[in-house]
């Protein structure tokens, strides 16, 4: 399994505390946003088998304690913000230990530099995106991979366009040279 997290920790503090009986609201809050915060989740961590732990972790979660004040203010803003922190710390807690979705890439050594070089680049992306400030990766993530405008993400994160507009500016210059200065890295190594 991908998933590279302290279980007994997580074990030991989890078993405290009771899990409330599911409700039909919280049975409908997972039906209608499981499927954004996997492919969240699956953007930041590459893995499928990550995002979906990152998708019952964060339920878990919720089952486990009381909902915060945000979480009732702006329910898919909070589950969306959740999301991403969970990815970023788990990619955080992994560091460079590739997840390969499919076995078969492990053994087939006749891979194509085009698809090796797709793939470093993707993993070089994810440890650069890991390192930006989760409020940054977050906004980028919504521009990006849900194809939000930035009035769109103003909006649901409760801050202004312009902030918005800032925040992606200095993301895509962070990214561009954590990932130029990785590449720079290699090639001397």
């Amino acid at each position: 399994m991908c998933l590279v997290i302290e279980e007994q920790a997580l074990i030991a503090t989890w078993a405290q505390r009771p899990l409330k009986p599911l409700t039909e609201p919280f049975e409908r809050l997972f039906r209608e946003h499981s499927k954004f915060i996997f492919r969240t989740a699956y953007r930041i961590t590459g893995c499928s088998e990550d995002a979906e732990d990152v998708v019952q972790t964060l339920f878990v979660q919720l089952m486990r304690r009381e909902l915060p004040a945000e979480f009732l203010k702006n329910s898919k803003a909070y589950l969306y913000r959740s999301a991403v922190n969970i990815s970023l710390n788990l990619i955080r807690s992994r560091k460079r230990n590739q997840c390969v979705e499919d076995p078969s890439e492990l053994e087939d050594a006749s891979t194509t530099e085009e698809t090796r070089g797709q793939r470093e680049i993707r993993q070089r992306l994810r440890i650069a995106m890991a390192e930006l400030h989760p409020k940054a990766a977050e906004i980028l993530l919504l521009r990006h991979v849900h194809g939000y405008t930035d009035a769109e993400i103003a909006k649901l994160l409760g801050t202004s366009r312009g902030t918005v507009a800032v925040s992606l500016f200095r993301s895509r210059r962070r990214l561009r040279t954590s990932i130029r200065k990785m590449g720079d890295d290699n090639e001397t190594t």
